[in-house]
């Protein structure tokens, strides 16, 4: 199912077209960039700040603590880069890099951050699916494909760690052919798709968004 699925290089470049027109993501993305440079380190207060004025831009509702509340969203993340930091990719990797060991690790670190405990202090809430999928992705943007419901529900007919990893191998796939076809490394593809400097990865997702997403919406 997923083979018929892949985009080829035009409509790549059509996602990448139209996607260039959404310019608010982009603005939070560059606003987390700066605050977090050179890289997002969440062992930083200020970057976990940033992080979830980040995850709240791209429409995640994550809930702010009113004063004198534990920030449970802190806590949990903190908690969490402490734990799984170290399965991460290098900053460098790209999504056509990496290996199955390496997603496999991921599946794992996706499911213990879906877990996390974002709510307040009378009402729990985890971070959801769709929350941890743009979470490491801002962290890893060259490496790791977000989703949302519809990206997954239409790819994979889940949302669990299985089906994370499941993701990764498919944007792996569809990175490698790409790349292929176009005889280029993905420097050098975004330049000639008109977005210089946007990872394969977002690529992907930006394509996936359009087809699945937006088209099930409207």
């Amino acid at each position: 199912m997923t083979t018929d699925l892949r985009p080829d290089l035009e409509s790549l470049r059509t996602a990448a077209t139209t996607f260039a027109g959404f310019t608010g993501v982009d603005r939070a993305s560059a606003v987390f960039a700066q605050a977090t440079a050179p890289r997002p380190d969440l062992t930083v207060p200020a970057h976990r700040r940033a992080l979830l004025t980040w995850l709240n831009a791209w429409g995640c509702r994550i809930r702010y603590p009113r004063p004198g509340e534990p920030d449970l969203f802190d806590l949990s993340v903190g908690a969490w880069w402490d734990r799984r930091r170290h399965a991460l990719p290098d900053e460098d990797t790209a999504l056509s890099a990496l290996t199955d060991e390496a997603i496999a690790e991921l599946g794992e670190c996706y499911a213990d951050l879906v877990t996390a405990n974002v709510g307040s202090p009378v009402r729990r809430r985890s971070l959801g699916p769709t929350a941890a999928s743009k979470l490491l992705h801002v962290l890893r943007p060259k490496a790791l494909m977000p989703w949302d419901e519809a990206i997954a529900d239409h790819l994979h007919g889940a949302r669990d760690a299985a089906a994370y990893a499941a993701h990764q191998r498919l944007g792996r796939a569809w990175a490698t052919a790409l790349l292929a076809e176009a005889g280029v490394d993905e420097e050098e593809l975004a330049g000639r798709l008109g977005r210089p400097g946007r990872p394969l990865a977002k690529l992907l997702d930006d394509y996936c968004y359009l087809r699945f997403t937006r088209s099930e919406s409207g």
